[in-house]
């Protein structure tokens, strides 16, 4: 595990972070950096070898994961683990061999890039309150989809976007999240708009909204069976939440050597200011939750890799890593003084990127609910 850990860092160092800087000023990721990490094989690091994929333990992908949060660029991971980590898992999950051998191994391969689309501009964690639909045509091997998705990454660049929708004259339509179903659409069908969207952080990476204007997709095309898209919502949002949990702790990470690296040449009164008592015992206490966070977060990974539903424990893991991404971020900004408010150092980017940590794959206010609804 060390060596393929110091592998992928060394891969994201030589290939990925120096050309960061430039990708976040021109708020885009080149096509062909996906395909050059799934040269190296980090595209597929958990899924089946028969569709190109590497079935490591997940440990393999935890470390992945970290890293990737350790480049400190939120806009880069945000990307990568969406495509790896959530659109994909859909596929895993819910697909059929045909569908898997025409997106899933396509996207390990780094040939098309994955987008989820599940969020509306009035449903974001309260994924029953939908109102995208699919509708059956007469003939009945074809669905036509009205509705409009918000915050969807990767959706101006995607190949592919796994959509939830809420079936309409579909069997067994009992409203709420009963009728819920996944698509496989094709962001460049008639019907499809994509929309670039503006972010405070997060800049390399594409965001849109999508709307669909009564865009046919075949009904093999739908993930699973009819009305099971709830389901393979709620048993996905697992590895998504452990995925944001490790994501956060390559962040904390990060913050933290900058910090510690500032603090040892920085020079107040004829000494570094880490041997200033202020500043040695902020960051002790930031590494000291930062060990806390990785034990959690650890232990929820490791249940979810043994097959555990693990609900209230990747809460927990996604609560506590994510809240102190951005406590990290902001207490190290401090650190820094005047310096790291500048717009070009790493820790302003780090605090502005941190900060959708905690809103992203389900709010802090909704990790509490559920910690609540489990243990209380």
């Amino acid at each position: 595990m060390d060596a393929f850990r110091s592998r992928t860092r060394r891969f994201l160092q030589d290939h990925i972070a120096p050309h960061l800087e430039t990708w976040e000023s021109e708020r885009s990721i080149p096509r062909e950096t996906w395909k050059l990490l799934a040269e190296e094989g980090l595209l597929g690091l958990h899924y089946p070898r028969a569709y190109g994929g590497r079935e490591l333990p997940f440990f393999h992908s935890a470390a992945y994961l970290e890293e990737l949060g350790h480049l400190g660029s939120g806009g880069f991971r945000g990307a990568m683990s969406v495509h790896s980590y959530m659109a994909t898992s859909y596929l895993h999950l819910a697909g059929d061999h045909r569908q898997k051998l025409d997106y899933l191994q396509p996207a390990i391969q780094g040939d098309m890039i994955a987008a989820l689309a599940i969020t509306e501009a009035q449903a974001g964690s309260d994924v029953s309150g939908i109102r995208c639909e699919a509708r059956p045509t007469p003939t009945g091997d074809r669905y036509t989809i009205r509705g409009s998705k918000a915050f969807v990454t990767n959706g101006m660049n995607a190949d592919f976007i796994v959509t939830a929708v809420k079936m309409r004259n579909g069997p067994a339509v009992t409203g709420g999240s009963n009728d819920i179903c996944l698509f496989l659409l094709d962001p460049r069908a008639p019907g499809v708009t994509r929309t670039p969207v503006e972010k405070m952080g997060w800049h390399c990476s594409d965001t849109a909204t999508v709307e669909f204007d009564d865009t046919v997709v075949e009904a093999d095309r739908l993930l699973g069976r009819p009305n099971t898209g709830f389901f393979w919502i709620m048993k996905a949002f697992q590895i998504e939440r452990i995925a944001a949990a490790l994501l956060a702790l390559g962040e904390i990470d990060h913050g933290l050597d900058l910090a510690r690296r500032y603090a040892n040449e920085r020079r107040v009164f004829g000494k570094p200011i880490v041997a200033h008592q202020a500043v040695s015992h902020r960051l002790a206490e930031l590494v000291s939750h930062a060990e806390a966070a990785r034990q959690l977060t650890y232990h929820a990974a490791w249940l979810y890799s043994r097959g555990k539903p693990a609900v209230s424990q990747c809460a927990m893991a996604k609560l506590r890593a994510t809240e102190l991404a951005v406590e990290v971020a902001g207490q190290c900004l401090q650190v820094f003084g005047g310096h790291g408010y500048l717009a070009e150092a790493p820790i302003s980017r780090l605090f502005r990127d941190t900060r959708l940590d905690t809103i992203a794959g389900g709010t802090s206010e909704i990790m509490k609910e559920i910690i609540a609804e489990s243990e209380l």
